[in-house]
């Protein structure tokens, strides 16, 4: 049985720091592209990072400010968040995807950034 379970979200003030954390079980983690996906009340889900054995890639609204990070060990992936703005609230989802189109979805962590 596949679970992600996201976990680290909450409040914070702007300019703040989170780290995001998503436990992964029942398949196996090192052979997947984990990413961290962010979805904002009434707006499309849209990818915030992506991590695989050849580094992580960000968008550009979170270059400088994000870091993803993985610990194969502990079939674990990250996402360290500086800086937040009151534009990064939304939920986060992580999400594992194989070079064969299997994708898995968690069920997303709220971050919300305010004053």
């Amino acid at each position: 049985q596949v679970q992600l379970v996201e976990s680290g979200g909450g409040l914070v003030q702007p300019g703040g720091s989170l780290r995001l954390s998503c436990a992964a079980s029942g398949f196996t983690f090192s052979s997947y592209a984990m990413s961290w996906y962010r979805q904002a009340l009434g707006k499309e889900r849209e990818l915030v990072a992506v991590i695989t054995s050849a580094g992580g890639n960000y968008a550009d609204f979170v270059k400088g400010r994000f870091t993803i990070s993985r610990d194969n060990a502990k079939n674990t992936v990250y996402l360290q968040m500086n800086s937040l703005k009151p534009e990064d609230t939304a939920v986060y989802y992580c999400s594992a995807s194989s070079s064969w189109d299997q994708r898995y979805w968690g069920q997303g962590t709220q971050v919300t950034v305010s004053s």
